[in-house]
């Protein structure tokens, strides 16, 4: 399905894989992991043929279904379900049918109308060799099982959240590698960056269930564990200090094991290899002294160099960046204050009355399924989208830090270097550096465009421009999305410690608890309540 042989990718002059041989066959469930930056995105992209390879080849043969962490969502003018029924050409097929339909029952002349009754004809002969109704039916459970709603399907893609266009690209893919191939198995190789991404509990569940039955070839990027350890029977870590794929054919747990063991016997190997490289080299020292013996130093030396050339480079600590929040800005009592906010889009109303009043330092949480506007709340009161009806009132000194879930607050066109400066534009250059490298960005990395980084890269971009901010009210959106899990513990230890207000929107129950918010807003309704324990089980449902 998949073969990349003596693959070479780079980001800039630095080295992700080298000579790399990977393949993918039916019935292969691979997770690809690796530290944020160790190349998993870059390796997905090339593998589906979205990017080229600086060196070596990748070639595919049979159906692919990639699933970016920023999906192509084509024309946004296209209904939801449209969307997803176009992955086999349903869309289409049933938008011809219904014209012939209308044909069929307007036309006055006979002949016309004949005509209409045989193209009708032939177009659901061909409907139904591609499934029919039962494959529209299909199509509908896979979008319900991802917490899309039938009323969802019918509105435009320009009229859903960034997390509900992302389930409805993840339905299409499905839908398409449901469809079976002779005996009944798929023979699309799916390639999920990742998928759980914007899924509710019961969604995530439900994905689950369905990769682990999947019949064709799989790789998945993903930071959940459980459906790392659900799904994959064979492991690709990506070495970013080796610049190497370490290839483990094995479930996840026994990957975790052999993984430990294997680092176990490198530390061990290294520590006999340096002890006798030492040795030998002290006893070519001592050789030196004397020109008879010269020649036999100079042998006892290359031995030594041997010896460690010979090793597998030691595997340092994964760095983490150092994550701390701005100290806020003074502000008022009461620096943000919103009323009455609404949105609608056509008849289709998102929220209504929403009034909301952020005190100097205090934590919100905001909590409705998806689709209840929470993105758009978070946006209007951020200044990025104009509601329908009601008005967002700044308080004194008030200075909002926004992350975004979908990074649109990065200039994607723009290097790392140019957004933080667009973040700072007053700072000065070598403080801006410091705090670029405390993010893990240096050398070279701060000339690559912004849209070239990886997920998790992205993040710790954005959010160091939010450190940069001296914002008093952060505005966060999903903020552990796409972070491995030494990354995200920084974001929770920077939730916990921060002393300017947030408001914050999550399916991550871990960053409500760090943050230990106050108050909870509840959408579409608006309803304002006191934090309680009793609803940390609705953000994951959330």
């Amino acid at each position: 399905m998949i073969t990349a042989t003596d693959l070479e990718l780079r980001a800039g002059s630095r080295i992700l894989l080298a000579d790399a041989n990977l393949r993918v066959q039916g019935g292969d469930r691979i997770g690809l992991v690796g530290r944020n930056g160790a190349g998993k995105t870059t390796t997905l992209k090339v593998l589906a043929g979205e990017g080229a390879p600086y060196g070596g080849e990748a070639r595919r043969t049979g159906e692919l279904g990639y699933l970016p962490q920023d999906p192509r969502e084509g024309d946004l003018s296209v209904a939801a379900k449209d969307r997803v029924l176009s992955a086999r050409g349903l869309d289409e097929l049933l938008r011809e049918m219904e014209k012939a339909q209308n044909a069929m029952a307007e036309l006055v002349d006979e002949r016309k109308r004949d005509e209409a009754i045989r193209r009708y004809g032939r177009l659901e002969d061909r409907f139904s060799s591609l499934g029919g109704y039962a494959a529209e039916s299909e199509a509908a459970r896979i979008c319900s099982n991802l917490g899309l709603a039938d009323r969802i399907l019918t509105q435009p893609l320009s009229t859903l959240s960034g997390g509900q266009r992302r389930r409805v690209e993840l339905a299409r893919i499905l839908f398409a590698a449901s469809e079976s191939g002779p005996g009944g198995r798929s023979e699309t190789t799916l390639l999920l960056d990742e998928p759980t991404n914007h899924l509710d509990a019961d969604s995530i569940v439900w994905l689950r269930d369905f990769l682990r039955s999947h019949t064709g070839g799989l790789i998945v990027i993903s930071h959940d564990v459980e459906l790392l350890a659900a799904v994959v029977n064979k492991v690709w870590f990506l070495d970013a200090t080796r610049s190497e794929v370490d290839i483990y054919n094995m479930e996840w747990k026994r990957y975790l094991e052999a993984r430990a063991t294997d680092e176990k016997r490198r530390r061990r190997e290294r520590a006999n290899a340096e002890k006798k490289a030492s040795a030998l080299m002290a006893q070519a020292d001592k050789m030196r002294a004397k020109a008879t013996k010269a020649v036999a130093a100079q042998n006892m030396a290359k031995r030594a160099d041997k010896l460690l050339a010979g090793l597998d480079e030691q595997r340092v600590s994964d760095k983490v960046a150092r994550i701390v929040f701005p100290a806020p800005a003074p502000c008022g009592r009461t620096p943000l204050t919103a009323e009455g906010l609404s949105k609608s889009y056509g008849s289709l109303e998102i929220f209504t009355g929403v009034d909301l009043a952020v005190d100097r330092g205090s934590r919100v949480v905001v909590l409705g399924l998806n689709g209840a506007g929470k993105t758009t709340l978070l946006r209007m009161i951020g200044g990025r989208e104009t509601p329908d009806a009601g008005s967002v009132i700044p308080g004194h000194g008030l200075r909002i830090g926004y992350y975004a879930q979908e990074h649109e607050t990065l200039d994607h066109s723009a290097s790392v270097w140019e957004n933080i400066q667009h973040a700072a534009p007053d700072a000065p250059a070598q403080q801006l550096r410091t705090l670029l490298g405390a993010f893990l960005f240096t050398g070279e990395q701060l000339d690559q465009p912004a849209g070239t980084l990886s997920g998790g890269e992205k993040t710790r971009l954005a959010l160091a421009g939010l450190v940069s901010s001296a914002a008093n009210v952060l505005l966060l959106d999903e903020p552990t999305n796409n972070l491995d899990p030494a990354s995200r513990e920084q974001v929770l230890e920077a939730l916990r410690t921060y002393k300017g207000a947030v408001i914050l929107v999550t399916h991550d129950p871990g960053a409500v608890q760090a943050l230990e918010p106050e108050r909870v807003i509840l959408l579409p309704d608006g309803t304002e309540d006191h934090w309680s324990e009793d609803y940390l089980e609705l953000v994951q449902l959330a």
